[in-house]
């Protein structure tokens, strides 16, 4: 079992930055590839960006590319999701989550792909 717990969200006005931090408890976390998700009122939820646990590239939705970055630091069993230049549809419930695998280089956009995870963090961008 991996229990994870988000932090860091909060109101921000457009144009600002938010750090979110996911921490992972419970197994050993640096064999886990990582995922961010979030979910707007009335609206399905949808990939943010995710994390190999071997390191190295990062993928990112394309709404966000250019403005959000995602990393992690394994000794910490924890990852992160920089939010820079905000807007108001970024407005939504982020959620981390975490799937086990042998392969370093293994990552998914699909939650489904995912067996773990956090119980989210509100994030409101006010225009």
């Amino acid at each position: 079992q991996v229990q994870l717990v988000e932090s860091g969200g909060g109101l921000v006005q457009a144009g600002g930055s938010l750090r979110l931090s996911c921490a992972a408890s419970g197994r050993t976390f640096s064999r886990y590839a990582m995922g961010w998700f979030r979910q707007a009122p009335g609206k399905e939820r949808e990939f943010v960006a995710a994390s190999r646990w071997s390191g190295g590239s990062t993928y990112l939705a394309e709404s966000v590319k250019g403005r959000f970055t995602i990393s992690r630091d394994n000794a910490k069993n924890t990852v992160y999701l920089q939010m820079n230049s905000l807007k108001p549809e970024d407005t939504a419930v982020y959620y981390c989550a975490a799937t086990h695998s042998w392969n370093g280089n293994y990552y998914s956009t699909r939650g489904s792909d995912y067996d773990y995870w956090g119980q989210g963090t509100q994030v409101t961008v006010s225009s």
